[in-house]
């Protein structure tokens, strides 16, 4: 059922983000290479777009034996995580995203029989069409017959991803599924070999380890770390020749659990709605405070909070909810299962090339007939300074 909002308290960041030093031993490597076979990532060359479609909290188990949960009346018969799985065919047929997120809670632990199988089964869309696709990891996804470390270590091994395990060179870390991919400009332009548009994943944990700290995990000192260091390398390698550029490339950063910071809107200040409260750890560690001083960073996704699918601005950094996606998970009888989708477009230069990233959109789409898109807006647009651009569109073909 839905969790509890719960208290918070402050851990300052400077002092953390220093004691992590002494946890990390290099960071060798370029940041975000790609590895060994892997894809590498780029904005299309006819419409100068990324597309990325972001599923949250499918809470897949056992398939077709696994009933759905609050539903309507005239909806429970026959449903199964086996929807779930149609809703996933149907996003990627009608979006056709260059990249799908997996933000946690990919499977259901506590009903999952094999979670191997479980997982095979949960990712098989993404597999099966070949789109490149990435996870990261929940609070639930280690709750059945692997841990964190082999339940990411299984994801890793799958076709079609370019998850990491961690990121190459770090010797230590905390969690698993911490690593950053680049997506490059158009072949054939000044940008084919430079990152126009960074993105970030990390594992946000399941429960607190500390008796005094009741609740969820939080992002940790030595992850901060580890961003900090990458999102600098990848500022100084954007903002030197060639096509050298003024600001840094913009940032977008995925993961499970919200931070603190989601319990700062109201419906005066969000897009979307908020039906529950917001389910973060119990103490902040400070890593939205890191993501703003990086000056990068122009939205965070997350999921675990199902029935809430907001977008807010705070301090030029939008945070938002996908919204649930899966039928095995909590959620509101009436109130469809959705997901989110965000597009990076380039800006056309003078010589009618494409360039850096213009700007940055997102809008969900509901698991119904129409597969209705709702709550189109402007998240970071080049042109308007400090981003947090409130504006709707109207979304017709998204």
């Amino acid at each position: 059922m839905m969790e509890e909002r719960r208290s918070k308290m402050r851990i300052g960041a400077p002092g953390l983000l220093a004691a992590a030093v002494l946890c990390l031993s290099s960071l060798a490597g370029a940041a975000g290479e790609a590895g060994a076979g892997q894809k590498q990532l780029r904005f299309r060359a006819t419409s100068g777009e990324f597309k990325i479609l972001q599923v949250a909290d499918m809470h897949y188990a056992d398939g077709r034996t696994t009933p759905c949960v609050d539903l309507l009346p005239s909806q429970v018969a026959g449903c199964s995580d086996l929807n779930t799985t149609a809703f996933i065919h149907r996003m990627i047929q009608a979006e056709k995203p260059d990249l799908v997120v997996f933000t946690g809670d990919n499977i259901f632990g506590f009903d999952a029989t094999d979670a191997a199988k479980s997982m095979d089964a949960a990712f098989s869309p993404a597999i099966s069409s070949g789109v490149p696709w990435v996870a990261v990891l929940g609070n639930h996804d280690q709750e059945s017959t692997l841990s964190r470390e082999g339940v990411m270590k299984h994801i890793v091994s799958l076709k079609h991803t370019l998850s990491q395990v961690n990121p190459t060179g770090v010797q230590v870390i905390d969690g698993f599924g911490n690593y950053n991919l680049e997506v490059h400009g158009v072949e054939g332009s000044g940008f084919e070999n430079k990152s126009v548009l960074n993105l970030y994943f990390l594992d946000s944990g399941d429960y607190s380890t500390v008796p005094s700290v009741p609740g969820y995990n939080w992002i940790k000192p030595s992850q901060q770390f580890w961003f900090q260091r990458t999102s600098m390398k990848l500022q100084r390698a954007y903002m030197s020749k060639p096509v050298a550029q003024k600001a840094p490339a913009p940032g977008l950063v995925y993961f499970h659990i919200p931070l603190p910071e989601f319990a700062s809107f109201d419906s005066s200040n969000f897009t979307g709605v908020k039906q529950e409260g917001i389910s973060s750890a119990s103490v902040n560690s400070g890593f939205f405070a890191t993501m703003v001083e990086a000056g990068d960073v122009k939205a965070v996704f997350t999921g675990h909070d199902h029935v809430n699918d907001f977008c807010g601005e705070l301090t030029g950094i939008e945070l938002c909810y996908a919204g649930g996606f899966g039928y095995h998970a909590y959620g509101k009888a009436g109130w469809a299962r959705r997901a989110r989708v965000v597009v990076a477009t380039l800006e056309k230069t003078d010589k009618a090339s494409w360039g850096p990233v213009k700007s940055i959109k997102t809008w969900k789409r509901l698991d119904d007939p129409y597969l209705t898109a709702i709550d189109g807006q402007v998240l970071w647009s080049k042109s308007i300074k400090g981003a947090g651009a409130r504006r709707k569109k109207q979304i017709g073909g998204a």
